[in-house]
């Protein structure tokens, strides 16, 4: 009987904010017809843009109550209305999204007062169950109607203001470019960067070592002694400049990635980072010939995301510890790197937290970021791939 009335009041609260929302919406319809009027006229035609924001709003708390009570995320697909009014009201009027706001809004008006009938039920209820399930301990009748509406309510208002195919097909092919800028401009700022190092590093290091080459040639007959110095100093030319393209070639893909696979690589950065690193990896191979990996570019993903969190860990955390979680998932590989450090982690500072979404975004995967004041923080990564 306990476990009844739990679930009828937790029923009754959705109920009674869907009928708040209800009693709302019929006060809504009056504005949301003078602004058709006046849209009609032409005079008020600006009205227009500005009840569809409103009834965005509107469909958003909607959506976040049904999802409270489903448990699963109803999806938002609009297009942004900005610019001139002449565009802004284009756009409230042809995006896909307005008509299933409008189409929710209409039959909200309509099933929105069966919201009212938890009202009867709750007396019933209580005298019907309190005597047949807390007396007779027999199964509840009454009060799990209350359930069942509140269920019912919220299915229909999750299938009305599901996004229409086209308007999450419009979303997707916005985010699709977004990603692809992203990615055009990380490619763009990562040759920049080999370039860079190529031009400051190595070129200038083998510039040196064919000098020093060149003046051992000439003093060879005249001074071996000086000759023998020169062509000491170009090897250590040519040793310091082998060492420069490692360094390229490691910020181009890591070797270690292919001599040891995404876990060993990931424990080596661990052991080298200058914290006290757990490393742990659920359903994941350490050997690189071990069953089946990640794409090579899902691998270095994901290499890079935890080296570049792991160095901000060691910068700004002013902690000594820190975990990584490498897993298996049923539609990719997922990652997550904690520290218990003070937080306060900020993307517009430049901690490289941008880098971090533009090179996932670059493959379609996720990057939640969590980092309160005080700690910890937490980055959680997805990446789609095929095991």
């Amino acid at each position: 009987m306990r476990a009844t009335l739990r679930q009828a009041a937790r029923a009754t609260v959705h109920l009674f904010l869907a009928a708040v929302m209800a009693f709302g919406s019929y006060l809504f319809i009056t504005v949301l017809l003078i602004a058709a009027t006046g849209a009609v006229a032409v005079v008020g035609i600006w009205l227009l843009p500005e009840t569809v924001l409103l009834i965005r709003r509107i469909a958003g708390a909607k959506r976040r109550l049904t999802a409270d009570r489903t448990g699963r995320e109803i999806p938002e697909a609009y297009r942004p209305i900005t610019g001139p009014v002449r565009e802004r009201v284009r756009t409230a009027v042809t995006d896909p999204g307005t008509l299933t706001d409008v189409r929710w809004l209409a039959a909200y008006y309509a099933y929105g007062w069966l919201t009212v009938l938890m009202l009867p039920l709750w007396p019933a209820g209580l005298v019907v169950d309190g005597v047949w399930s807390g007396l007779l301990g027999r199964e509840a009748l009454v009060l799990p109607l209350i359930v069942r509406l509140a269920d019912l309510e919220a299915r229909w208002s999750a299938a009305l203001l599901r996004p229409a195919p086209k308007a999450l097909l419009a979303r997707r092919v916005e985010q699709l470019t977004a990603t692809r800028a992203d990615a055009v401009a990380a490619h763009g700022a990562e040759l920049r960067r080999i370039e860079r190092d190529l031009h400051d590093g190595a070129q200038a290091r083998l510039v040196a070592l064919s000098m020093r080459i060149g003046l051992a040639q000439r003093a060879y007959g005249a001074d071996p002694e000086t000759a023998r110095k020169l062509l000491g100093d170009a090897q250590e030319q040519a040793e310091e400049a082998l060492t420069e393209l490692r360094h390229v070639v490691r910020g181009i893909h890591p070797p270690i990635l292919t001599d040891r696979g995404l876990v060993g690589a990931v424990r080596a950065l661990a052991a080298g980072s200058g914290l006290k690193v757990a490393v742990r990896a659920d359903d994941l191979d350490d050997g690189p010939a071990e069953g089946p990996r990640a794409p090579a570019a899902v691998e270095a993903a994901a290499y890079f995301v935890i080296a570049e969190a792991l160095t901000n860990a060691a910068k700004y955390s002013g902690c000594d510890r820190a975990e990584v979680v490498l897993a298996r998932t049923r539609t990719g590989l997922g990652l997550r790197v904690r520290d218990e450090g003070c937080g306060g982690a900020d993307e517009s500072a430049g901690s490289g937290l941008l880098g971090m979404r533009r090179r996932v975004a670059a493959l379609d995967g996720t990057v939640r970021v969590s980092s309160p004041v005080g700690g910890p923080t937490v980055i959680e990564v997805e990446l789609p791939c095929v095991w």
